[in-house]
């Protein structure tokens, strides 16, 4: 038996190069959300370094410390600080806001550290688990395993 045959496609004519779409310039301060070209999504509207008001210390944070929000978003509160807000009612880390905002971790840290200092949100350490079990719990479920 022989194998089937494949059949070699023609070459297709490339199509010609359409040309690129010109950026509309946007008036400085404008709140509309633009895309950044690449695929279409759209891009956040400010600048990250517009979301930090102040420009000081930022507070001890790392990537697993847990953030709890203290009280409910105002009214007066930023976009982001309402996210926050709304997301931390239950304890979530650093790490996780971040990825949740879709912001870098610099810019989580500015924004968290404003909440701190204005008692919006509480840190809390990860709940470190001890490094090794109790031998006799191990023994005791060894144990009770070789009885069944």
């Amino acid at each position: 038996m022989t194998p089937p045959q494949r059949k070699r496609r023609s070459a297709r004519p490339e199509p010609p190069p359409q040309p690129q779409p010109q950026p509309v310039p946007r008036e400085a301060g404008a709140g509309h959300e633009s895309t950044d070209g690449k695929d279409g999504k759209p891009s956040n509207p400010e600048r990250l370094f517009v979301i930090g008001e102040a420009d000081g210390d930022r507070a001890d944070l790392d990537l697993v410390t847990l953030i709890v929000a203290r009280a409910e978003p105002k009214p007066s509160t930023s976009p982001e600080q309402a996210a926050v807000l709304r997301l931390c009612a239950a304890p979530l880390s650093v790490a996780e806001l971040s990825a949740y905002l879709s912001l870098p971790f610099s810019v989580i840290t500015v924004l968290l550290t404003e909440m701190l200092t204005a008692e919006l949100v509480q840190a809390r350490a990860p709940v470190v688990r001890q490094a090794l079990p109790d031998r006799s719990i191990l023994e005791a479920v060894m144990h009770g395993l070789q009885k069944l």
